[in-house]
């Protein structure tokens, strides 16, 4: 009996002792918890970094957006145009071209000055007997067709002018040359076809062996 008894008491002393490993199998798995935690936060973390982070292709498209919405809120006028100095260039040169057709040119004195002195060639030579038409008329036609040309320029590029120009005072500057234009070519028109003023005429002379004057 004795010895039945002392086998028990080993018996039971050792199973706990046995258990023992299946206590401390949850703080060994402590660690695995926390380091999945931790994975999580840096995961996290890492997100909104990425989220947070700017391009330089974002950014710049975020400029050029910005800059498009700040240049359509302007006013057509202020808006930037790259062809606002051409047209601004080519209604001054409109403006110049219908005045000089108007006052006249240096080209066109120029050509008036030789056709007189063709003219005179042409009556020393015997080429012609119209003294008149000579050294007069051909000289006043060639004035007035270089005005005229000069004033078909002076409106063709004010009506250039006009279909881009977008300012204001260049707008202006083109109808003011197109008006001159216009005026200038009529002025030419009414010099060439001698509307204005006839061609003088010499006087008729009277013919040798005719009555004499006074009878």
């Amino acid at each position: 009996m004795g010895t039945r008894t002392t086998d028990t008491t080993a018996t039971d002393t050792t199973t706990p002792e046995a258990e023992a490993p299946d206590k401390t199998t949850p703080e060994a798995k402590a660690p695995d918890a926390t380091a999945s935690d931790t994975t999580a936060s840096d995961t996290t973390a890492s997100d909104t970094t990425s989220k947070d982070a700017t391009t330089p292709d974002e950014a710049a498209a975020s400029d050029d957006a910005a800059a498009t919405y700040a240049t359509e809120g302007l006013p057509e006028e202020d808006a930037p145009r790259p062809a606002g100095v051409a047209a601004g260039a080519g209604a001054v040169v409109a403006a110049g071209l219908g005045l000089a057709s108007v006052t006249g040119t240096w080209l066109g004195t120029l050509m008036a000055e030789r056709q007189t002195l063709l003219g005179q060639i042409k009556l020393q030579t015997g080429k012609t007997t119209d003294q008149i038409a000579a050294v007069y008329g051909t000289p006043w036609h060639t004035t007035a067709l270089v005005n005229g040309v000069v004033a078909v320029l002076g409106m063709l590029v004010a009506a250039v002018t006009l279909t881009r120009a977008r300012a204001t005072w260049a707008r202006a500057l083109a109808w003011g040359g197109l008006a001159l234009g216009v005026l200038g070519l009529v002025i030419a028109a009414g010099m060439y076809l001698d509307l204005f003023a006839a061609m003088p005429s010499m006087p008729s002379t009277p013919q040798p062996g005719g009555p004499p004057m006074g009878h």
